[in-house]
C-alpha cells in the first residue's frame, strides 16, 4: 500500500513540466505524466496501457541534464522525481516538424478520397496542427493487399507506428504482423510475418488493428457504394437489420454522449434511406432459441462439452485456424446476422409480398469480421446469400451523413412488423457476457419449468479477462466461463484439448469488452467509453418491456407458422451451419 502524506503517495514523484509541478504515480513515463496534468503531447503511435515504441517521434520533449537540454521520445522515458521537461520549446518544434517531414515525404497525398477523410486521420490533424506539407514525396509503392474479404491493407500509407503489430501481439495475442527494415535504406515498415497476404495469415478479421491504426493504411472494405447502388435501384428492396451494439454507439458518431440509446433515431434514419426497417435484436432472441435448445439437448442426451458460443466470426474462425480438433463444441447456431438474413430470404418474402431475389439485405454491424461471415460458402440457401451488404457503425454514420441525415435531430420511428421486436436479452448480446446472461434467462426458465424466475445474472457481467460461475438449475449444477477478447481464449481451449475444462457453457468475444467494442466500432473507445455504452446497454435491457427472449411475441409467431420448433427440420436447414478446418491456409 502506498503511504499518503500531504495529499500525494510517498511513492509518488514531481517532476517540472513546462514550469508547472507535476505529481504522477512512480513508473510513469514523460508522456503519461505530462496527460495527468492536462498538458498534451502529439503523438502518432502511443496506446495506453500497451508497450511504447516511441516509431513516430512526434511526443518529442526537452529534458535539463547536467549538460544542458537533450531530446527524448517522452512515451518512452520515465518521469523522475526532479525532472524538468519542456514540451514546447523552438528544438522541440523543430524535432517534431522534421519527423513529421520524413513521415509525410513517403505517404501518398490522396486526402480527397481518403476513408479516413472527416478528421478521423491522426496524421493529417498533426500535419495541420504543425503545418508541414512537403512539395515533393517519394512513396514506397508496395502497394494494396486487398485479399481479405474483410479488411484492406494500403501499405504505402503504413507510417511504421507499430500500433497495430503491438494490439494484434499485446491485446488479441494472434501476432501477424512485425515491424520490417529496408536493409538498402533503413527505412521502417509493417508487413505480416511471413510477408504474405492478409489472407494467408491467421487473421480473424477482428479489425482492432483497424481501430488503432492513425492513418489508412488498415481499414475495413469499403460497402458504402454497393449499399447506395442497392437504395438507388427500383427494383430493389432492401431490407436493413442493425445489431444490439449499434443502437448505444452509432450516436457517438453524431457527437452524442457515449452509451446514448438511438435505437429509434436509426429506425427513422433507415426509412428515410429507404427500405423496411428491423433490428437484429430479433434474431439475437431467435438464437437463444436454438442454442438455448441445443445446449439443454446436449447436457440432457449426453452432446459434447462444454458447448461453446458462435455468434462471433473472428472467434470461430480462430477455432478454425488453430483448434480444427475441437470444431464439435461450438454450437452449430449461425450468428444473429446470419439468421437474420436466412430468414430476410425465406420467411420475410411472403409477409411483405416482394420475392427474394428482389431483396437486398444490408446489415449495419460493429464488427470487421461479420464482412468475412457473409462472404462464407455456406452462409446462403436456395434464396441467395443470406446478408447481401454489410456496413460497419461508421460506415452506416458515413451514408447517413451523406445522404443528409442528422442522427441527432431527427425524430424517432418505430421498427416495422413481423422482424422488428427484440427484447432486452437480445440486446444484451452487444457486451461480454451478454449472450451467456441471454441463454441463461431462457435454459433456466424452461428447465425448472417457470420455477427459477431469475432475469439478471450479475456474475456474467464485467470486464474481466475470464469470468466463471456454477448455476444451479434444480438439480443440475451448470458451469459457465465467459472469455473477453481472444488474446484470453488459449488455456481455456488447451484446457478443453486436454479433457481437463471443467465447464458445461462458454461464451467467447474475441474483441475486448464484446461488439460494444468491435472493430467496425466508433473509433475512440478508451476503458471508460466502453464501460458507458457498457451501463447504457444494460440501461436499455432494464427499460425493455420483454426481458427474456422466449417471451418476444414475433419470435413466438415465427415459430408457430413457419420454424414450428426451436432445433427442428427448418431451423436446421436455415439457422444452423458447419465449420471447417483452416489450418491448412496458413503460411
Amino acid at each position: 500500500m502506498y503511504e499518503v502524506y500531504g495529499g500525494m503517495l510517498k511513492e509518488d514523484i514531481v517532476c517540472t513540466i513546462d514550469g508547472k509541478k507535476v505529481v504522477c504515480p512512480p513508473e510513469s513515463s514523460i508522456l503519461e505524466a505530462a496527460r495527468s496534468a492536462g498538458i498534451e503531447i502529439p503523438t502518432l503511435c502511443y496506446l495506453k496501457g500497451l508497450t511504447p515504441t516511441g516509431a513516430c517521434g512526434i511526443c518529442a520533449v526537452e529534458i535539463e541534464e547536467e549538460g544542458g537540454r537533450i531530446i527524448r521520445r517522452s512515451c518512452r522515458v520515465r518521469a523522475k522525481d526532479g525532472m524538468v521537461i519542456y514540451t514546447n520549446t523552438p528544438a522541440v518544434d523543430a524535432y517534431r516538424k522534421e519527423r513529421l517531414r520524413e513521415i509525410l515525404e513517403r505517404h501518398p497525398n490522396d486526402c480527397l478520397t481518403c476513408q479516413k477523410t472527416g478528421g478521423n486521420c491522426q496524421l493529417q490533424n498533426v500535419s495541420y496542427l504543425f503545418g508541414i506539407n512537403p512539395e515533393k514525396r517519394n512513396v514506397p509503392g508496395r502497394g494494396i493487399d486487398d485479399s481479405s474479404p474483410a479488411m484492406v491493407r494500403d501499405m504505402d500509407k503504413c507510417i511504421a507506428c507499430g500500433r497495430c503489430v503491438t494490439v494484434c501481439e499485446e491485446v488479441q495475442k494472434i501476432g501477424i504482423y512485425e515491424m520490417k527494415c529496408n536493409e538498402e535504406t533503413g527505412e521502417r515498415y509493417v508487413n505480416t510475418k511471413k510477408d504474405v497476404n492478409l489472407s494467408a495469415t491467421a487473421c480473424i478479421n477482428c479489425g482492432q488493428c483497424v481501430k488503432v491504426c492513425p492513418v489508412a493504411a488498415l481499414t475495413e472494405k469499403d460497402s458504402i457504394h454497393k449499399a447506395i447502388a442497392a437504395l438507388d435501384d427500383p427494383n430493389t428492396t432492401v431490407v436493413w437489420q442493425m445489431a444490439p451494439a449499434i443502437q448505444n454507439t452509432l450516436g457517438e458518431e453524431f457527437c452524442l454522449p457515449p452509451g446514448t440509446d438511438v435505437t429509434k433515431k436509426i429506425s427513422a434514419a433507415m426509412k428515410q434511406l429507404g427500405g423496411y426497417a428491423f433490428t437484429t435484436d430479433f434474431s439475437a432472441d431467435v438464437t437463444i432459441m436454438e442454442e438455448g435448445t441445443e445446449f439443454i439437448q446436449r447436457v440432457t442426451k449426453g452432446g459434447v462439452l462444454p458447448m461453446m458460443t458462435s455468434c462471433c466470426p473472428g472467434w470461430v474462425k480462430y477455432m478454425e485456424y488453430h483448434y480444427p480438433d475441437q470444431l464439435d463444441h461450438l454450437s452449430t447456431c449461425k450468428s444473429p446476422q446470419q439468421m437474420f438474413g436466412a430468414l430476410v430470404k425465406n420467411y420475410l418474402p411472403e409477409k411483405i409480398g416482394v420475392p427474394a431475389e428482389n431483396i437486398c439485405q444490408i446489415s449495419i454491424m460493429p464488427c470487421v469480421a461479420k464482412k468475412f461471415e457473409r462472404d462464407r460458402t455456406e452462409m446462403e440457401s436456395e434464396n441467395g446469400r443470406d446478408v447481401d451488404i454489410v456496413l460497419t457503425t461508421r460506415e452506416a454514420a458515413k451514408l447517413f451523413k451523406l445522404r443528409g441525415i442528422n442522427l441527432a435531430a431527427i425524430q424517432e420511428e418505430e421498427f416495422d412488423d413481423f422482424m422488428g421486436e427484440g427484447s432486452g436479452a437480445g440486446r444484451i448480446f452487444g457486451t461480454t457476457g451478454g449472450v451467456m446472461e441471454a441463454a441463461l434467462r431462457t435454459v433456466v426458465w424452461k428447465l425448472t419449468g417457470g420455477k427459477i424466475d431469475q432475469i439478471d445474472y450479475q456474475e456474467a457481467r464485467g470486464y474481466k479477462g475470464l469470468k466463471e460461475a456454477s448455476v444451479k438449475i434444480g438439480d443440475l449444477e451448470v458451469k459457465i466461463a465467459i472469455v473477453n477478447g481472444i488474446g484470453n481464449v488459449k488455456p481455456v481451449m488447451e484446457d478443453i484439448r486436454a479433457g481437463k475444462s471443467p465447464y458445461h457453457f462458454i461464451e467467447v468475444m474475441a474483441c475486448p469488452g464484446g461488439c460494444l467494442n468491435g472493430g467496425g466500432a466508433p473509433l475512440t473507445a478508451s476503458p471508460d467509453m466502453i464501460a458507458r455504452r457498457m451501463d447504457q446497454m444494460y440501461e436499455s435491457d432494464k427499460n425493455s418491456a420483454i426481458r427474456r427472449s422466449h417471451e418476444n411475441k414475433e419470435v413466438q409467431k415465427l415459430y408457430e407458422e413457419y420454424l414450428k420448433e426451436p432445433c427442428g427440420h427448418i431451423s436446421h436447414h436455415l439457422l444452423h451451419t458447419a465449420y471447417m478446418d483452416r489450418s491448412g491456409e496458413v503460411r
